[in-house]
């Protein structure tokens, strides 16, 4: 993108304002992106497993590049539970992960996959990442579980807040409200994030005014998966009760309405919200138009002001238990 003139004409021996290019760059790519809006099916890891893959290889043959899935799709959101159950039963990397993989390579994908994560006996609110290879890149761990999610989620920490560069552009991932915090936000846009996806849990219509402000701030595409849910997607009671609404739905009662999205860096909305039903959301994303965007505002470069407010992200693993040993020649 040119920006200044191979010459510098003067008017009164005063230089010119730059005439400046603020189009999109022309060499960048486009990348079909794809969102999943579909339900979990619960209590069944092999089951919905299978249905990712359905959904996958329809995105595919769209002929999507990346495909992003809701919060908690393999393994199941807890949306109104009494969390009297147990929900997460995998441990990445496990034979789960394996299948993802092998699915994104299949169909020469990039994934992002929501999951409930076992490390040991605690559960976390994890993304997967995999590249259209079938490699697993990584994961990013929910840093604040909202609400009762404490009741069962673990907290991540800094050393799972992955920006990765793929040959579709820097991708990561941010998990229902902590995309409300602007400090984890900030720590993404300085790594680069150009596709920030945003699985979530959140159907209501005010979530789409945090993923418009969040494409504008970062100068970023942003790709919001929800998963659409009725009463009946999930087990009858006793096995699974909504806590304190359970008399009032039917077995058609929606229960998580979806309203998937994806919204360009300048904020004008590229395909959805949905809010009918199970789909999938797509669109191309001009990865040029990020070039416009950050020219207007670069809230970690030139719209910064790192003298007067700066951020510090403390991005190891916070362990519980370290143990220092001292070896010593005999």
């Amino acid at each position: 993108m040119a920006l200044v003139p191979t010459t510098t004409p003067t008017i009164n021996n005063g230089p010119l304002i730059a005439e400046v290019d603020m189009g999109s760059d022309s060499n960048a790519p486009t990348v079909r992106a794809t969102v999943v809006q579909a339900s979990t099916i619960f209590y069944d890891t092999p089951a919905t497993l299978d249905k990712a893959e359905r959904l996958l290889a329809e995105a595919a043959g769209y002929g999507s590049q990346l495909v992003v899935f809701p919060e908690a799709f393999i393994g199941g959101y807890p949306r109104g539970s009494n969390f009297g159950i147990i929900i997460g039963i995998r441990t990445a990397k496990g034979p789960e992960v394996d299948r993802l993989a092998a699915m994104a390579g299949k169909y020469k994908v990039h994934l992002v996959m929501g999951v409930i994560e076992r490390d040991g006996y605690t559960l976390y609110c994890t993304v997967l990442f995999f590249d259209s290879q079938g490699h697993y890149l990584g994961k990013h761990r929910k840093l604040m579980p909202t609400g009762m999610e404490r009741a069962m989620w673990g907290f991540g920490d800094g050393s799972t807040i992955p920006v990765f560069e793929t040959p579709l552009g820097k991708i990561g991932a941010a998990i229902c409200w902590e995309n409300r915090m602007p400090l984890l936000r900030t720590a993404m846009y300085a790594k680069g994030v150009e596709i920030y996806c945003a699985p979530t849990a959140d159907a209501r219509e005010v979530w789409q005014a945090s993923m418009t402000h969040i494409a504008l701030e970062g100068g970023c595409f942003v790709l919001s998966a929800n998963q659409f849910c009725r009463r009946k997607d999930y087990p009858p009671p006793p096995e699974y009760v909504f806590a304190g609404t359970e008399e009032d739905l039917t077995p058609d009662s929606v229960v998580c309405a979806g309203g998937s999205v994806i919204i360009s860096p300048l904020g004008n909305v590229l395909a959805g919200p949905n809010y009918e039903g199970e789909a999938l959301i797509s669109a191309d994303l001009d990865l040029g138009e990020i070039a416009r965007a950050k020219f207007d505002f670069d809230v970690v470069g030139h719209y910064s002001r790192p003298e007067v407010l700066s951020l510090s992200v403390k991005d190891h693993p916070t362990n519980p238990v370290t143990f220092a040993s001292t070896s010593t020649k005999s």
